[in-house]
């Protein structure tokens, strides 16, 4: 069962889906580890990460909203690094007494928490677009192209799969209790009894997705093994990458090594 709301890849005939899978790997996460090593404060290299995601996202022709609305996801995590506005030091923006102490707002901490929150919004940016132009099993293919640990792409591959899996019970049930659930002929009032029924109701079904599910896993997992699958998926190795594609990696390397001095020379 192919679940779509699930797969973000988005087919296409961009530049951007035309690229070698194993080059647009490598040059995002090369993107995403400059972006996170840039140095704290330093809004010109920003300014140069975000345009250079912008143009990807043209590029792709996946539609900058798209993008954009889908990298918002990162804000809430982000948050987690709120506390930084008031442990940062140096010269206070405000301050608010609380109880016997003062909650001190700095400019450091506030430059730190912008500049995380910053740079994790262009990375996701940067991800959406690899996963949004590539098929999942074309990028389990160029992970061991780039020689990552066998079991780690193993992982993904399976981490992958039954999520659809769960996915697909959790359908099945909706569906089941909306098949044995009466329907009310007044609008504004539902089925059932009172909160607290309700939510017994929900932890029952959460615990029994959890069951099914994992003895559905148990069972795919069997027949795979039955199959010969020992660890790793095998398929038709990839093309070989055409040198005009080799020139684009060793360019997009350039300019990443290029924007990280000069995010060390601004610091």
């Amino acid at each position: 069962m192919h679940i779509h709301f699930l797969d973000p890849y988005r087919a296409g005939r961009s530049p951007i889906h035309h690229l070698d899978p194993r080059i647009k790997l490598v040059l995002a996460l090369a993107f995403i580890l400059v972006t996170s090593l840039t140095p704290v404060g330093v809004w010109p290299v920003y300014v140069l990460l975000f345009a250079i995601a912008l143009s990807v996202e043209m590029l792709s022709e996946l539609g900058v909203g798209y993008v954009l609305k889908r990298a918002a996801l990162a804000f809430p995590f982000v948050l987690a690094a709120a506390p930084l506005i008031f442990t940062g030091g140096g010269p206070p923006l405000a301050s608010w007494p609380i109880g016997s102490g003062t909650l001190t707002l700095s400019q450091p901490g506030v430059e730190r928490f912008l500049s995380i929150a910053i740079k994790s919004w262009i990375s996701v940016q940067m991800a959406i677009v690899l996963a949004a132009s590539t098929p999942f099993p074309a990028l389990l293919m160029a992970m061991r192209a780039i020689r990552l640990p066998r079991l780690l792409v193993a992982i993904f591959g399976l981490m992958w799969r039954y999520l659809f899996v769960l996915a697909d019970e959790a359908l099945r049930l909706t569906r089941a209790r909306a098949a044995r659930s009466g329907a009310l002929e007044r609008p504004g009032l539902k089925p059932g009894r009172s909160l607290a029924w309700r939510a017994r109701v929900t932890g029952g079904m959460a615990g029994s997705l959890f069951v099914r599910a994992f003895e559905r896993g148990d069972r795919i997992y069997a027949a795979m093994a039955a199959r010969g699958y020992d660890g790793e998926v095998r398929s038709m190795p990839l093309p070989r990458i055409a040198p005009a594609q080799w020139g684009l990696l060793i360019a997009g390397l350039a300019l990443l090594a290029a924007l990280s001095g000069l995010s060390l020379l601004l610091a």
